[in-house]
C-alpha cells in the first residue's frame, strides 16, 4: 500500500535555508509562516521585526537598498545556516502618485524625484543587491532558487501607481534575464505576480488617501472597490496562503524544470 504523505514530505523542503525580504507583514509574513510550517529555516530581512518567535526563524534588520547591510547580513546568514538554498525577494513599497496633477501642479500627490527614487531604490535596486549577494553563494554551490515577487500591475499598469508598476515590469525582466545567466550554474529564477488579494493590514490611511486622490474617487468608494470581483473569473480575492503555497512549491525539487517565468496568482484576472 502506498504510504500517505503530508505536504512537508511531498515538497521535501524540510531544513531548506531560505531568506525572505519583507517578511514581517503582508504577503511576506504569510510566506514566512508557510515556510516554517513545512520545516524550512528562515531568515527574515526587514526594517521592522514581525515580533514572532519560532525556533527556525531569525530576524536581520536590513535596509535592502544598502549594499553594506545586504552583504553583511547575507554573509551572516550563510555563516549561520552553512548555505542559502532559497531567496524570496518580497520586500517592496508603493506610494501612489499622479504623473501630472492638473489641480495641484507640483503638489503632494504629483510624482516627485524623491518618491520616484525611493520606490526604485527598494523595488529595483534592493532586489538587485539581494539577488547578487545570494547568487554568489548559489553559483558557488551550483544550486539554489530565487523567487521575485512581481505584481499583475507589472503587465497591466496601474492608474496612480506608475512607478510601482514600472518596477514590477522590471522585476519580470530581471527574472527572465537572470534565469538565462544563472541556469548554467544550476540556479533557478522564477517570479510570482499576485493580483487582487485579501487585506493585508498594509492599506494605511495615507496610502488609501493618496490612491483615492489619484483616481478621483473618495476613500469610501475606494474601499468598496476592494470587494468588487466582477473582473476576476474565479469571483473572489486571492488568499495570502495561495501565494505562499506557490513559493513553497517553487523552492522544492518538484519545480526543478521551471525557471525564467512569472506566474500570475490573480484568479484569471486580465485586462479583457
Amino acid at each position: 500500500m502506498r504510504r500517505k504523505t503530508d505536504m512537508t514530505d511531498w515538497l521535501g523542503i524540510e531544513d531548506k535555508k531560505v531568506i525572505v525580504t519583507g517578511g514581517s507583514s503582508g504577503i511576506g509574513a504569510s510566506i514566512v509562516d508557510e515556510l516554517l510550517a513545512v520545516g524550512a529555516q528562515v531568515a527574515n530581512f526587514d526594517i521592522k521585526d514581525g515580533e514572532r518567535t519560532h525556533e527556525n526563524l531569525y530576524f536581520f534588520q536590513t535596509d535592502i537598498s544598502s549594499r553594506k547591510q545586504v552583504e553583511a547580513n547575507v554573509a551572516a546568514v550563510n555563516e549561520l545556516f552553512g548555505t542559502v538554498d532559497g531567496l524570496v525577494n518580497n520586500a517592496g513599497i508603493n506610494v501612489p502618485r499622479l504623473l501630472v496633477d492638473e489641480q495641484m501642479p507640483h503638489g503632494k500627490f504629483e510624482l516627485s524625484d524623491g518618491v520616484f527614487d525611493k520606490i526604485f531604490e527598494i523595488n529595483q535596486k534592493g532586489l538587485f543587491l539581494m539577488t547578487q549577494a545570494v547568487a554568489r553563494i548559489m553559483v558557488k554551490n551550483k544550486r539554489g532558487v530565487i523567487i521575485n515577487m512581481s505584481s499583475e500591475s507589472g503587465v497591466e499598469g496601474s492608474e496612480g501607481q506608475s512607478p510601482y508598476a514600472a518596477t514590477k515590469a522590471a522585476v519580470n525582466s530581471y527574472t527572465r534575464s537572470w534565469a538565462k545567466e544563472l541556469g548554467k550554474h544550476g540556479v533557478r529564477v522564477v517570479g510570482i505576480a499576485p493580483g487582487i488579494m485579501e487585506e493585508t493590514g498594509l492599506r494605511t490611511i495615507e496610502y488609501e488617501t493618496a490612491l483615492a486622490y489619484t483616481r478621483n474617487i473618495t476613500i469610501d468608494e475606494l474601499r468598496k472597490n476592494y470587494s468588487k470581483t466582477t473582473t476576476i473569473p474565479l469571483g473572489r480575492s486571492g488568499k495570502l496562503k495561495e501565494v505562499a503555497d506557490l513559493v513553497c512549491y517553487y523552492l522544492s525539487d518538484r519545480a526543478s524544470y521551471i525557471t525564467g517565468v512569472t506566474t500570475n496568482v490573480a484568479g484569471g484576472k486580465t485586462r479583457g
